[in-house]
């Protein structure tokens, strides 16, 4: 409606109450590295190969760029009497994956936001850059919604590493908060958070994009409580149809069936199982699908327990519910044979929610992903117009672990599980929670 108040769910997001190049402007520019980390003067046949067309992003790396922030490295060039108060600088998080400053604008220290300092894995280099780095600032270059963290800049530090300067998000994640047994939330709240984040995928799928590590420790909670999906590592265009895609992509217990079964050609649906997971988590205050396992072949051994805890909740997957699915490349029979979960099972475990509430779920957490609800039927769902209404987002809760604890998520590698939850699936960045 003309002249309301209320921001469409596809609204852009601008960063100009920042003075910072807004992620449109920032989208017209790609990023190119000046120069290729550890280039040597070997014979050019022996050199990687460029990057690819989709890589191929415009040179932010420079002076003038890199002179408007200030991060604890620099710290000694701002520090003064009328600023003393601000705190800038500080070191959020570290890891192996990434360092994640607290910042400010040089031209106006009340203006904060986080500096993301990206690690150099050698071993996941492509010319010179990790691939997981150029997913990260691709996607956000080309995206810009009120529910997924802003990019506003990008430069090079004087080693050479890529720095993202980043919306801050003062209160940490939605898996920090549902463990703080201090916070008190309910249906209402629930609603709110998670109308946020279908908002934030149904915006993703509307613009071909695939985010493929959706869990509660990627959505941050902004200074207005606001719910931002975050973590871009792993994201990737829909593939063309027939076209093979890697699955071992999203942190195991947000892994849809599909990927568990080693299906190659999957879309939105994956994306929508792990919205499923975090709806449930929500409502239960715990992992609703925490695989444990004890097996060297950390891969492998994940994926089957992933697959054996489904079936202990929600039943085990049959050609009556799933055509085709015993056709998938890495099909087994679990070992539990339990019949599917109905509705009236839903409405019974998730019965905080209501039954529309849990219809949602029921429908995010289909096996079949062709029957599975996609990021508009989420959208269009009951649950939304049913009582009780979503809580503002002004009177939202806002303790949700710190600054601290959002920037360690930023720092792990994507697809990590939570070290601080058992039974986890690949292996852990210990670093990031010293």
């Amino acid at each position: 409606m003309t002249g309301s108040n209320v921001p469409s769910p596809l609204m852009p997001q601008s960063p100009s109450n920042m003075n910072l190049p807004s992620p449109a402007k920032t989208k017209s520019q790609s990023l190119a590295v000046r120069k290729s980390i550890s280039r040597t003067s070997e014979p050019e046949q022996k050199r990687k190969p460029a990057l690819a067309p989709e890589y191929d992003m415009a040179e932010l790396f420079n002076e003038q760029t890199r002179s408007k922030y200030v991060k604890g490295l620099l710290l000694f060039l701002v520090l003064s009497l009328a600023n003393t108060k601000v705190n800038v600088g500080e070191k959020l998080g570290s890891g192996t994956y990434a360092d994640v400053f607290k910042g400010t604008l040089r031209s106006d220290p009340s203006k904060i936001f986080a500096i993301k300092k990206f690690k150099i894995d050698p071993n996941q280099l492509r010319d010179g850059i990790n691939v997981d780095t150029i997913r990260e600032i691709k996607y956000l270059q080309e995206i810009s919604h009120p529910t997924i963290v802003a990019l506003y800049d990008i430069f090079s530090s004087k080693d050479e590493q890529i720095n993202m300067v980043i919306e801050f998000c003062p209160n940490g994640s939605l898996e920090d908060l549902l463990r703080d047994k201090a916070v008190q939330y309910g249906a209402a709240e629930i609603k709110a958070w998670m109308s946020m984040l279908c908002r934030a995928v149904y915006y993703c799928h509307s613009h071909f994009i695939l985010h493929r590590d959706i869990k509660p420790g990627n959505l941050l909670i902004a200074a207005n409580g606001e719910v931002k999906l975050a973590d871009f590592g792993l994201a990737r265009y829909f593939a063309e149809p027939g076209s093979p895609m890697t699955t071992n992509v999203v942190t195991l217990w947000y892994r849809s069936p599909e990927l568990l079964f080693g299906s190659q050609h999957y879309g939105g649906c994956v994306d929508i199982w792990s919205c499923g997971v975090v709806m449930a988590d929500l409502i239960m205050r715990r992992p609703f699908l925490p695989s444990i396992f004890d097996d060297k072949e950390i891969t492998t051994g994940g994926e089957i327990a992933q697959i054996e805890t489904i079936c202990t909740a929600l039943g085990t997957p049959n050609e009556d519910v799933w055509p085709g699915v015993s056709k998938l490349r890495g099909w087994f029979a679990p070992s539990k044979q339990l019949p599917p979960r109905d509705r009236i099972w839903f409405r019974q475990q998730f019965a905080t929610v209501g039954p529309s509430g849990a219809d949602l779920i029921a429908n995010m957490l289909k096996f079949d992903p062709r029957k599975r609800a996609t990021a508009r039927s989420a959208l269009e769902h009951e649950y939304w117009a049913a009582e009780p209404r979503p809580v503002p987002v002004d009177r939202l809760p806002k303790k949700g672990g710190g600054a601290k604890n959002a920037a360690a998520e930023q720092t792990k590698v994507p697809g990590e599980l939570n070290e601080r939850f058992k039974g986890v699936a690949k292996k852990l960045d210990f670093s990031a929670f010293k």
